[in-house]
């Protein structure tokens, strides 16, 4: 069973959250938190295995909460999954840093959402499409594709790394790669783990960015 804590200030959307996951064989919803303070309380109390974010919300927003339990200072960080309307300002791009495994919309369909759970409590990172181009968007010059040419960064992969890059780089998660690609998840979380320490990458977020600018892609 995966244990899920739902933080959210709409108590129609914590219901809403708490239904759908209530529904699936393998989700148990073990919490629930209508601040970002209580967040903090509650994930510490209980452990779970996945912390579905909002970020507006009182007392504490959902980015410092994430930052709490998830942050590089963290020592024992568990895996938060914000999930938000917002997807065209800072929040996208705060929230990962702040230690954030996935991020989506509340618009994604409940299917989408689940799977996001399952992915993240894997270990997997996650990022919406509608998020990746958001991202990248936001940042303008400093991901604007090189005209130099090719970058000889990308040079160290090997084809099949190019290959499973672009698709990171397109929002695809693990699992999305693994069918696309027909191979299995392992294989794609080896290629990924092997392609962010060639290139010198701290997670998914700085490899969209990195895709962008050299120009692999548009």
């Amino acid at each position: 069973m995966i244990r899920v804590l739902v933080c959210d200030d709409q108590a129609l959307i914590r219901a809403g959250f708490v239904t759908v996951f209530g529904l699936q064989p393998d989700l148990e919803v073990v919490g629930e938190a209508s601040d970002g303070e209580a967040a903090v309380r509650a994930a510490l109390r209980l452990r779970p295995d996945v912390v579905v974010m909002d970020i507006r919300m009182p007392l504490l927003d959902g980015i410092e909460a994430t930052r709490r339990l998830a942050g590089p200072d963290v020592t024992d960080p568990m895996k938060v999954l914000v999930v938000t309307t917002f997807n065209l300002d800072g929040y996208v791009y705060e929230a990962l840093r702040a230690g954030a495994s996935g991020f989506l919309l509340k618009d994604a369909r409940p299917a989408e959402l689940i799977d996001g759970i399952r992915t993240v409590s894997r270990g997997e990172a996650l990022l919406a499409p509608a998020v990746t181009r958001a991202l990248v968007g936001r940042f303008g010059d400093r991901v604007r594709p090189s005209t130099a040419g090719r970058d000889e960064r990308l040079d160290v992969l090997t084809a099949r790394e190019i290959e499973v890059f672009r698709l990171i780089a397109e929002g695809l998660s693990n699992a999305e790669i693994a069918g696309a690609l027909v191979i299995s998840q392992e294989t794609v979380k080896t290629y990924v783990s092997r392609i962010l320490t060639k290139l010198a990458l701290r997670d998914r977020v700085q490899a969209v960015i990195l895709a962008h600018r050299t120009g692999l892609v548009v």
